[in-house]
């Protein structure tokens, strides 16, 4: 067995930059391997942090000491385990159940897609970033929760303060300082918002947790529905910005998309190839040997599914590129085990089944004239910040 090899020279901004060469290189030379500057064990190939994802009694979720306790001001249901995580997850997951999908959420979907793909400019050069991608997934996740009364700004704002501070590794104070104030906002509504939820119940995810049975404590009920704030926002805006980057980058491919209407595919392989959620903490119970080398007790690994959907041992050499129409295998953007992402289906029905065919229908033509001014960061969560198309 070999001791975990020590990484002095990569940092954070590295990661942040361009991680995607990085993981490269860890997947062949050191796939297991410490950072030096997050003190964390960094697993990079797909059969282990799978492994690690579907094994939680030896890779515990339950690590208080990540950022995402500081950022969020609760010990959330992604820090835990077994019937604690059960029972917080279960609270909630009636608002995200198929049924309630279908009777309560398609045709909201829909609704708000068209208002918000109607507000575009046709003929102009807009940032589809800002313009789309982020109003429209907060517009969505406000309906979902119950939180109508926040404006989409305030969504975004909250949303992107809760995951910077969650991938704060590096601890930068000024970084929680911005997550408290979020809090602050969000709990001040929260409270605004019971007598509201409680005396008009429906399916909206605060109110299903106010009105359940045996409800969780309140203080948990505000950090689940951060979770789903952090999350369901920046998982399905990135991804939608990745997957009309990725086609207008590959017009063969786009035009091959449109003929075929597989926009499913083309939202599987946009997920693949720049995962919105890139790296996820977990706590070692024991020693362990993951692949030949030695990880002791205590220890926290991160697992870098970002670099587990571009495996070679998988994908070949053609994991960096994308690619809608290649042999399909199972890819990590959802994770696996206990903590595979509530919103899954969520996202794959708002941007496979119903965005992306809306999108293109109103604007097959849409160009991307100069792909080098997107801009493209993120350790933690991963997507471009800009995307100005041409809306033909």
């Amino acid at each position: 067995m070999l001791d975990v090899p020590l990484n002095e020279a990569v940092t954070l901004a590295d990661l942040t930059r361009d991680p995607y060469p990085i993981y490269k290189r860890m997947r062949a030379e050191t796939p297991v391997v410490r950072m030096a500057q997050t003190g964390r064990i960094l697993v990079t190939r797909a059969e282990h942090t799978k492994w690690i994802k579907e094994n939680p009694e030896i890779f515990s979720s339950d690590d208080p000491t990540t950022p995402m306790k500081p950022a969020f001001q609760a010990h959330t249901l992604m820090r835990k385990d077994g019937a604690e995580h059960r029972a917080e997850r279960m609270a909630m997951q009636p608002s995200f159940s198929p049924k309630v999908i279908r009777s309560d959420w398609a045709d909201l979907y829909a609704r708000l897609a068209d208002e918000y793909v109607s507000r575009l400019p046709r003929g102009e050069t807009v940032d589809l970033f800002t313009d789309l991608c982020a109003p429209v997934a907060a517009r969505i996740l406000a309906h979902m929760l119950g939180l109508e009364e926040a404006t989409d700004a305030e969504m975004i704002r909250w949303s992107q303060s809760l995951i910077d501070g969650a991938g704060n590794f590096g601890y930068d104070p000024k970084l929680f300082e911005i997550s408290d104030q979020a809090n602050a906002e969000m709990n001040a509504l929260f409270e605004r918002i019971i007598p509201r939820q409680k005396s008009e119940p429906n399916n909206s995810a605060f109110s299903v947790m106010l009105n359940a049975r045996n409800p969780i404590p309140l203080s948990q009920m505000y950090a689940n529905v951060k979770i789903a704030i952090g999350g369901g926002i920046n998982e399905p805006r990135d991804a939608l910005a990745t997957i009309v980057y990725g086609l207008l980058t590959n017009p063969d491919q786009f035009e091959e998309v449109k003929r075929q209407e597989c926009w499913d595919d083309a939202f599987e392989e946009g997920v693949r190839w720049v995962a919105p959620i890139q790296v996820s903490g977990r706590r070692v119970t024991q020693d362990v040997e993951i692949g030949d080398v030695a990880v002791a007790k205590d220890e926290r690994v991160l697992t870098i599914q970002a670099s587990a959907n571009r495996d070679e041992a998988i994908y070949g050499d053609t994991g960096e590129d994308f690619n809608v129409f290649r042999e399909k295998h199972p890819h990590q953007s959802f994770g696996s085990g206990p903590h595979h992402c509530a919103g899954a289906q969520v996202a794959r029905r708002t941007l496979g089944q119903i965005m992306l065919p809306l999108l293109f229908d109103r604007f097959p033509n849409m160009t991307l004239e100069d792909p080098s001014k997107v801009v493209w960061s993120g350790f933690g969560f991963r997507g471009p910040l800009n995307l100005p198309v041409t809306l033909n």
